[in-house]
C-alpha cells in the first residue's frame, strides 16, 4: 500500500481530514503560555482517526483534552535517556530503554482522562502518553530526526496502527516530480539561482529534464565562495546547462560594508541576490519564473515552513531575503524535501559522485562565516582557513563520519607568539558535524592528531591567525553556522 503524506497548516478544515488514515500533529517553537501560540482544532480528536503528538504536538493534545501543561525548572535539550513501556502500541519491538532527542521547556504535568504514562525520563515524567482505545498518542521527544536511533521503529509502528504498511513507493519519483514541473511551467521561461551545490543542481537537473532550453541557469561570484568554487562550477557545468556567470564580488562588498548584525548580512545578501537576478532577467527577455534549490530546513529555519508554526532561527537566502514584491514566480520543487532525500535523488538522476556527496555550503557563503563586517582582506583569511580544513580531514578520510566541517573567522582578536615576538591577531574556530536533517546535529570525534595538524598549519601557513578553537556544539542548543 502506498503511503501519501501531506503537509498542512494548523488551521486546515477538520472535515477533510476524516478521510486521513492518520494525524500527526508536528513539534515546533511554540509555548501553551504564549497568546500567539498555534492551536488545532479539538474536533480532529474525535474523527476517529490515530492522532500523533510529537513534542508540541503532545503538549497540545494533552491541554486540549484536559490535560495539564507547565514550564518546567530546566528544559531538556539534546540527547536523553528514556524508560519506555515495550508494550505500548508505539514501541512495539523496543527495548525499555532508549536514547532519544529531546527540545523542549514547557512538558506535561497532568494527563488527560483516559491517557496512560508510556514513558519517562528522569526531568520529564510524562515523556510519552497514549489513549490505546481511541488511538491518540503523545511523545516528548522527537522520534524523526536521526538522534534518536530507533524513532523511525516508532513512527512505523504509528504507521500500523493507521492501518498502513511501510511502502516502497517513491513519492519522489523524478518522472512525477519533472510532469509537475512542466505541467506547472508550461511554455513559460525560467532562471535558476544556480549555487553549484548539490541542492540547487538536483533543482537544475530536475527543470532542464522538465523544460529544457527554456532554462537558464546563473551563477553569480559574490566574493564569498570557497577557494577555486567558480572555476569548478565553470569545469564541470558549462556543458550540461545553459550556464550564465555573473562576477559581482564589488557589488556585494558594496551591500555588506558596515553590516554586523547577522540578520542584516543574511538578508542583504538575499536582497542583492535577487536584485542580480532581476537584472539579468530583463537582458533575457520573458523569464517567469526563479528556480531554487530551497529545502524544508531552510523554510523551517526562516520561519516560512508551512503555515506559521516556525521560528525564524536565520534567514535563509533563498527565503528571509525575497522582497514582498518578487518580479518572479518561484519555482521550488525540492521544498518539502530534506537533505538526504535530496543525496537519493541525485543518485537517482545519475549525478557525478563528487556532486551527490559534496559537503553543503551556506547560501550567504562566506558572508556568515565572517563574524561581524564583511571585509576582502577578512575573506581571504577565512577562505585559506578552510581549506586547509578540507584538505587535512579529506587525508585523514574522514568524509564518512563528516557531514560538514569548514572555518569561521571569529570577531576576536587574541595575544600569540610568532617567532619569538608578540604577536595580537585572530581567532579561527573550526566547525565539524554529523547529520541527515539538518534540524539536528552530533559533533564527531576528529582524532586530535589531525587537530593539531589542521592548527599548526593554520597559525604557520596565515600569519594574520594567533589561535584556533574547536566548536563541539550539538543542534541543539547551537546551530551549524555560527550566524
Amino acid at each position: 500500500m502506498g503511503i501519501d503524506a501531506e503537509l498542512v497548516q494548523h488551521d486546515f478544515p477538520t472535515a477533510k481530514l476524516k478521510v486521513a488514515a492518520g494525524i500527526i500533529l508536528s513539534g515546533g517553537p511554540q509555548n501553551l503560555s504564549e497568546n500567539t501560540s498555534l492551536k488545532a482544532d479539538k474536533k480532529i480528536f474525535a474523527l476517529g482517526v490515530p492522532v500523533l503528538g510529537i513534542c508540541y504536538g503532545m503538549q497540545l493534545m494533552a491541554h486540549m483534552l484536559g490535560g495539564k501543561v507547565k514550564s518546567g525548572k530546566s528544559g531538556e535539550y539534546g540527547p536523553a535517556k528514556i524508560q519506555l513501556n515495550p508494550d505500548s502500541d508505539l514501541f512495539l519491538s523496543l527495548y525499555n530503554e532508549q536514547e532519544v532527542w529531546m527540545s523542549h521547556g514547557d512538558s506535561v504535568r497532568t494527563l488527560p482522562k483516559g491517557f496512560s504514562d508510556i514513558a519517562s525520563t528522569p526531568d520529564c515524567p510524562h515523556a510519552a502518553m497514549e489513549d490505546s482505545i481511541r488511538k491518540l498518542y503523545g511523545i516528548q521527544f522527537h522520534a524523526e530526526v536521526d538522534h534518536t536511533p530507533h524513532g523511525r521503529t516508532v513512527l512505523k509502528n504509528f504507521a500500523r496502527t493507521c492501518g498502513l504498511l511501510p511502502s516502497s513507493a517513491n513519492k519522489n519519483n523524478i518522472k512525477h516530480m519533472v510532469q509537475l514541473i512542466r505541467n506547472q511551467v508550461g511554455k513559460d521561461k525560467a532562471l535558476c539561482a544556480f549555487s553549484g551545490g548539490i541542492d540547487s543542481v538536483v533543482a537544475a537537473t530536475l527543470v532542464s529534464k522538465a523544460i529544457g532550453k527554456q532554462l537558464t541557469c546563473i551563477y553569480v561570484d559574490t566574493g564569498l565562495m570557497r577557494e577555486g568554487e567558480t572555476e569548478l562550477l565553470r569545469k564541470n557545468y558549462s556543458n550540461i546547462f545553459n550556464l550564465k556567470i555573473i562576477r559581482a564580488e564589488k557589488e556585494f562588498l558594496t551591500a555588506l560594508k558596515g553590516l554586523t548584525d547577522p540578520e542584516s548580512k543574511r538578508k542583504t545578501i538575499g536582497h542583492t541576490f535577487i536584485k542580480i537576478f532581476e537584472r539579468e532577467a530583463k537582458k533575457l527577455k520573458g523569464i517567469k519564473w526563479l528556480v531554487q534549490g530551497t529545502l524544508y530546513t531552510d523554510a523551517i529555519s526562516s520561519g516560512r515552513g508551512r503555515g506559521k508554526a516556525t521560528a525564524v532561527i536565520k534567514s535563509h537566502h533563498n527565503v528571509g531575503g525575497l522582497p514582498e514584491k518578487l518580479g518572479f514566480k518561484l519555482l521550488e520543487p525540492l521544498r518539502d524535501m530534506y537533505k538526504f532525500e535530496v543525496r537519493l535523488l541525485a543518485a537517482q538522476l545519475r549525478l557525478p559522485a563528487a556532486t551527490v556527496h559534496k559537503q553543503p555550503f551556506p547560501g550567504p557563503g562566506l558572508g556568515v562565516r565572517v563574524i561581524g563586517e564583511v571585509t576582502k582582506d577578512k575573506l581571504e583569511i577565512v577562505r585559506r582557513a578552510d581549506k586547509i580544513v578540507e584538505e587535512e580531514v579529506v587525508a585523514a578520510q574522514l568524509t564518512k563520519m563528516i557531514s560538514q566541517y569548514f572555518a569561521i573567522l571569529s570577531n576576536t582578536k587574541t595575544v600569540g607568539v610568532k617567532g619569538d615576538g608578540r604577536s595580537y591577531g585572530q581567532m579561527i574556530g573550526i566547525r565539524a558535524i554529523y547529520t541527515t536533517d539538518y534540524l539536528t546535529l552530533s559533533v564527531p570525534e576528529i582524532p586530535y592528531s589531525v587537530l593539531r595538524k589542521i592548527v599548526s598549519r593554520i597559525t604557520n601557513e596565515i600569519k594574520e591567525v594567533t589561535r584556533v578553537v574547536y566548536d563541539i556544539t550539538p543542534k541543539p542548543p547551537g546551530t551549524v553556522e555560527w550566524e
